[in-house]
């Protein structure tokens, strides 16, 4: 989920999955006490997914066509902002009604009773399976890859029950570095301090324990080229302990749990080295303030206290980067930033905001990579030391 305002979808909603307001009689909903809970028994799982089918059972024992009920995750008026947890979803909300008497939504309405079914025999059998796995089990049926994470989270949020306590696990793309070492849940043993490459981020992260490092920070870095950089420049020893993590891009579901672990684990100053373009300032975004598709699950995956080291785009003038080594906007670029510059947490944060007011009045943007135009090492060598020794950051 790149754009944080709506999260993309493979299905046009159409006219019976409406959504209904939070005022209207069946509207409103309650969040359930699991909601804040990165782990859920399996019993109540279990219980949760009966409940729901007893409800369709029952409405064809009233001989009335059965509908699954949805909070709509891609509508701002369902979502809040708190200082201390980022976007998170209000406790009655908009919610989405899948009707199962509907040429539109009744597709959907089967195959997240198909998938419902699914979980259901994996938590029994305490197995386990990836998004992957599910959507090879019946390509055909399924149709995309797309449509079964859509209907994952759906059906996450619609029983308020993180998807790693329903026995869904995410192939991870992130990779971690530096001074860490943990046992994942199968005994193994990952020392990352001893490596001169990095390990895969875990896929399941709720697993992992005896975590022990001695890092001072951690670094968050967007792309995987400065990380291997960094990773190659010996930047984890040099300066001082550190770790370093990298989502590749946006950051998967694995990544932002492992960032908020070592956070609640170490409570050491986290900092975000990104691209000073809007498609930058989204993905520290995403790992400060987290998404409104995932805000359901905000209290596992974000971390508000996250600085933003750099790029930022008043570095650009204070270093005196060449114009010619800049990148003017795109359409997309502007219609993006200008969807960031709304949301709710900008207001909240002036020094932010005088930021992405630089990078609007410009119209240019950056990429770590051209700290090299002065010269080759001066990321690792100048740039960060300074920063992280004279607090350069946001």
């Amino acid at each position: 989920m790149l754009e944080g305002s709506a999260p993309n979808s493979s299905e046009d909603p159409g006219p019976c999955s409406a959504t209904v307001p939070a005022s209207s009689e069946t509207g409103s909903r309650e969040a359930s006490p699991s909601c804040h809970r990165s782990h859920v028994p399996s019993s109540e799982v279990l219980e949760a997914i009966e409940n729901v089918v007893l409800n369709v059972l029952t409405s064809l024992g009233k001989q009335k066509a059965p509908v699954l009920t949805v909070a709509n995750r891609s509508d701002w008026r369902n979502i809040e902002f708190k200082d201390s947890v980022g976007l998170q979803m209000i406790p009655c909300c908009t919610i989405k009604k899948i009707r199962s008497d509907c040429s539109t939504s009744a597709p959907k309405f089967a195959l997240m009773l198909k998938i419902l079914s699914m979980i259901y025999k994996m938590v029994q059998s305490n197995t386990y399976a990836t998004k992957r796995d599910i959507y090879y089990t019946d390509t055909l049926l399924f149709g995309s890859q797309t449509v079964v994470d859509n209907i994952i989270n759906d059906i996450s949020c619609m029983l308020r029950i993180p998807r790693r306590s329903l026995h869904i696990l995410s192939t991870s793309k992130g990779s971690v570095a530096g001074n860490l070492s943990y046992t994942e849940e199968d005994g193994t043993k990952v020392n990352c301090t001893c490596s001169a490459t990095a390990v895969a981020v875990p896929s399941n992260v709720e697993g992992i324990k005896n975590l022990i490092s001695h890092a001072k920070f951690i670094l968050i870095v967007e792309k995987d080229a400065t990380f291997q950089r960094l990773l190659d420049d010996d930047f984890c020893n040099k300066l001082t302990p550190c770790i370093m993590v990298t989502g590749r891009g946006v950051p998967d579901l694995n990544t932002r749990l492992l960032v908020r672990k070592l956070w609640d684990t170490f409570q050491i100053p986290i900092f975000t080295l990104m691209d000073a373009d809007p498609h930058g300032v989204e993905i520290m975004c995403i790992y400060k303030y987290g998404s409104v598709s995932m805000s359901f699950e905000a209290h596992h995956l974000t971390v508000p206290s996250i600085k933003w080291l750099g790029l930022l785009p008043s570095d650009l003038n204070r270093l005196n980067i060449c114009k010619d080594a800049l990148i003017p906007f795109t359409k997309q670029d502007q219609k993006k930033l200008a969807s960031i510059q709304k949301r709710p947490y900008i207001t909240r944060q002036p020094v932010l905001k005088r930021e992405l007011e630089i990078m609007a009045a410009s119209k240019m943007k950056a990429e770590i990579q051209v700290l090299t135009s002065l010269s080759s090492d001066y990321l690792s060598r100048v740039y960060l030391p300074n920063k992280l020794q004279f607090g350069g950051w946001i």
